[in-house]
């Protein structure tokens, strides 16, 4: 939807030209930000985009905090977090842009965007038993997503199912229905469930072990690929989650390995699991042959597309891969060798290293400090490439403390985060509305932005640094759906408050700066440097000591602007 914005131009002139700025990818981190852009520009046919220009002056907000914290003092050490330190994260942070209370910086990184009620609940609860809450999402009741998923049966459905539904007459035979389901559960699942770490995982593993959802080959497979590979193994071992993919139709057609025989041996494979899902770039050209060689015969059934082992298609003979032997002498042994290479592989040091470091980047910084990536991938050797042991020791460094504000959200992410922020909730289910309309527009808005989920065409998933989505189409791009979801333009079938002033700001301030502070507070945790809490009172041609009366423009038809702008603003875009 960007039928809004020469509008949306004309709404940014007074908040910006007052350094209000836009996008946190260039003041978040306290510098600049450069480099070519990926995802959202790049898939949208952008052919060159500038690198971003910082604002005029810095942005130096106060820290004041959202609500004091039902924690003693609102410490670190009374929310079960560490103390922060000046030098324990490589990266340099742009001062007070983000809540520096230890419990909303966590949920700032372990959700997809703070509620009031998540809120609410880790304050009760304190970061060590909210933490443990969450790496037990079975036991976390979760009944508005569990509704959601009844009105996208397709989405976890089995391989056998799907091609019911192509035979009972409800699907085409190489139709995409079912992974657009997928992808539309995933909206859902970010956006409302409350088992909120558990699908920021999900979503990690899904770009690690990617498998494009949609793709042609993936008509019947796709489903099942997240239903039995990515999320039953999400919070459990890498190398059990690193099997059931290298066995998995979806993976055996999407790298190739479904064709690959021992009379012809296809490396693709081979070579993306050693690069991508495990050692990296450790390898030499003899790994890959023979790691290929090993993993002929893991094919799929042409009849029902399930996985088989086809033991005539195996290359036998003596392998090695980076430290890895066996004698392979055995056709009907083929399988069972493969496996063990994949337990090797998952159980390698440099394994360790690159996930550490992944989960780093996720949680932490860009640029994470190698200290903490070093204790985390100790961590995961020492329980056998175990999940939970990484995440708790990850969560309780004192690297992720010093961390606030280091990070910015990708473009899904910000969708997300303001569906939640702005209390959106999803359409009613009704006799001529099957309920997932709303949803379906979602997916097309993150879509329009780069970064429907699981989308990503090349094996290696969607980036998770800044730099990756900075791009002047990007910024507009992200403006013009804060600005549709604020005014409730686009999607129209999501529920929203009755009234969103009221929602968000409570009883009508008496002032244009009160209306500010009310809806920063709300909308960020912080209030905003004076200089742009002034910026956003002119952009109504009033000050902050304006009064402010019920029928003004403001408090009308124009609040959704005001309510867009702060979304849009480096505030909000901080992870």
């Amino acid at each position: 939807m960007t039928k809004h914005s020469t509008s949306r131009r004309n709404v940014l002139t007074g908040a910006a030209a007052a350094g209000l700025g836009v996008l946190g990818a260039t003041r978040l981190l306290g510098r600049p930000v450069t480099g070519a852009p990926a995802g959202g520009a790049a898939m949208n046919g952008a052919a060159g985009v500038a690198a971003l220009t910082p604002s005029a002056a810095p942005l130096t907000p106060s820290a004041t905090p959202l609500t004091p914290s039902a924690a003693p003092a609102g410490t670190a050490a009374a929310a079960g977090l560490p103390t922060a330190s000046a030098n324990t994260t490589g990266t340099t942070l742009a001062s007070g842009l983000v809540d520096a209370d230890p419990l909303t910086h966590l949920l700032r990184r372990a959700t997809y965007g703070a509620t009031p009620e998540s809120l609410t609940e880790v304050r009760t609860l304190g970061a060590a038993a909210w933490i443990e809450r969450q790496l037990d999402p079975a036991a976390i009741a979760d009944p508005v997503c569990d509704d959601l998923l009844t009105r996208l049966p397709m989405a976890r459905m089995t391989i056998t199912q799907v091609r019911g539904e192509v035979t009972a007459g409800r699907m085409v035979k190489y139709g995409w229905e079912a992974m657009y389901q997928v992808g539309y559960a995933a909206v859902a699942r970010a956006a409302w469930s409350r088992r909120q770490l558990f699908e920021v995982m999900v979503d990690f593993w899904s770009n690690h072990l990617n498998v494009t959802c949609p793709f042609d080959q993936g008509w019947d497979n796709r489903p099942d690929y997240d239903r039995a590979v990515i999320r039953p193994h999400t919070l459990g071992r890498f190398a059990d989650m690193l099997k059931a993919s290298a066995k998995h139709p979806a993976m055996l057609n999407y790298l190739d390995n479904r064709s690959s025989t021992k009379t012809r041996p296809n490396e693709n494979y081979a070579r993306e699991l050693m690069e991508l899902h495990t050692v990296g770039l450790i390898h030499t050209e003899d790994d890959v042959q023979n790691a290929a060689r090993l993993l002929t015969g893991l094919t799929t059934d042409t009849n029902n597309g399930l996985y088989r082992y086809s033991s005539t298609s195996h290359a036998v003979g003596a392998v090695k891969v980076l430290g890895f032997s066996h004698a392979n002498s055995t056709a009907g042994g083929g399988e069972a060798a493969a496996m063990a290479m994949l337990d090797h592989l998952a159980s390698h040091p440099a394994t360790a290293a690159r996930l550490a470091r992944k989960l780093c980047v996720r949680f932490v910084a860009d640029d994470p400090p190698q200290p903490l990536v070093d204790r985390l991938a100790a961590v995961y050797l020492a329980n056998g490439t175990a999940i939970k042991p990484v995440l708790r020791e990850l969560f309780r460094s004192a690297e992720f403390a010093a961390a606030a504000g280091g990070k910015v959200r990708t473009p899904y992410e910000g969708v997300i985060a303001t569906i939640r922020a702005l209390g959106l909730a999803p359409e009613q289910k009704t006799v001529s509305n099957p309920g997932w309309h709303g949803l379906r527009s979602l997916y097309w808005m993150v879509d329009s932005l780069g970064q429907a989920p699981m989308a990503w065409h090349p094996p290696n998933g969607y980036p998770d640094v800044a730099a990756a989505w900075a791009s002047p189409a990007g910024l507009l791009g992200r403006w013009n759906e804060n600005l549709n979801l604020a005014a409730g333009w686009w999607p129209k079938q999501l529920t929203r408050p009755a009234s969103m002033l009221a929602h968000l700001a409570g009883p009508l301030p008496a002032t244009y700066g009160g209306l500010v502070d009310a809806l920063t507070r709300r909308l960020l945790g912080v209030v905003v440097a004076e200089r742009h809490r002034t910026a956003l009172a002119a952009f109504y041609g009033k000050t902050p000591g304006s009064a402010l009366r019920a029928t003004d423009a403001a408090a009308t038809w124009a609040f959704p602007y005001l309510v867009a702008l702060i979304l849009d603003s480096p505030y909000f875009q901080a992870r």
